[in-house]
């Protein structure tokens, strides 16, 4: 029996090109394409992503005879959450590929919003900083590790009122054996140095990449050389370039918080994104 077969059971497999008008692909990913769908019979527009099978099963194998959570049941976990995309239904296609039905979002990610010759959030950076600190600490409370925070996986809205978390590809479990050493997963350039020398992990990883993600929404810059898992430059042995060299009119209190994040020993490193939101509550919108 198939690893699908045990996660669906007998669940009805979805004919999405019975049930939805489908558009160009939306988002392509490294393990996923997603289209934008619109319901044949309700005219609802929804995001539609189906997962690539052989990217996917080679995944999983790294954790054959658990039962590890499927991306969808994880995600559904989270559909209540205002700065998390809402996952709607997951299950099998009539192809017998994996999908999720989320929520659309007109907006764009962070990624290309970073490549803006102009700056579309200035003024609102700390806000958006905010609210993924928030949708982040949700995912650790429910016992899980994102594995793959960058500016990829957060998604703007169509109107930039918010900054949602998306992307539980990666994700597992906050408990042994999923955090003993050797998965290593993720984008290298945000991955912590304990996940790139392969050694044991939790959900401080996340922190150490949400660190990354945000020292680059302030700067455009990484704190370290850009490379890859097997680049001496991701080993982290340098402290990263302190962000008022890119910013230097940054809150001093907010410099502080991201650094604390980036702490190459995870012992020293923020905890916890609560302990990072009580570090810069008394930051102002304004103060950039």
């Amino acid at each position: 029996m198939s690893f699908l077969s045990k996660l669906f059971g007998g669940k009805p497999k979805l004919d999405y090109r019975a049930k939805y008008e489908l558009s160009q692909a939306a988002m392509a990913g490294t393990m996923s394409s997603v289209y934008k769908a619109k319901d044949k019979q309700t005219g609802e527009i929804v995001a539609l992503k189906i997962l690539d099978m052989k990217k996917l099963e080679a995944i999983e194998s790294r954790f054959k005879g658990l039962k590890k959570p499927s991306e969808g049941e994880i995600a559904v976990q989270f559909k209540d959450h205002p700065y998390i995309v809402k996952t709607l239904e997951q299950g099998i296609t009539s192809d017998g590929d994996q999908y999720l039905i989320m929520e659309y979002l007109e907006g764009t990610g962070l990624n290309n919003v970073l490549m803006f010759p102009q700056d579309p959030i200035n003024g609102f950076r700390t806000i958006f900083i905010r609210q993924v600190a928030e949708a982040l600490q949700e995912v650790h409370d429910k016992g899980f590790i994102h594995r793959d925070i960058c500016p990829r996986n957060l998604i703007f809205t169509g109107d930039f009122d918010a900054l949602k978390l998306t992307d539980f590809g990666l994700s597992v479990p906050n408990k042994f054996p999923y955090t003993e050493p050797g998965n290593r997963t993720g984008t290298a350039n945000y991955m912590a140095p304990e996940l790139v020398r392969r050694r044991a992990t939790n959900e401080t990883l996340d922190i150490f990449a949400f660190g990354v993600t945000v020292y680059e929404m302030f700067t455009r810059e990484l704190p370290w050389p850009r490379g890859d898992t097997g680049n001496a430059a991701m080993t982290h042995d340098q402290p990263p370039e302190p962000i008022t060299r890119y910013r230097p009119q940054i809150h001093p209190i907010m410099a502080k918080a991201i650094h604390s994040c980036l702490e190459a020993d995870p012992k020293r490193r923020c905890p916890s994104m609560q302990q990072f939101l009580k570090m810069i509550r008394t930051v102002g919108t304004d103060d950039q």
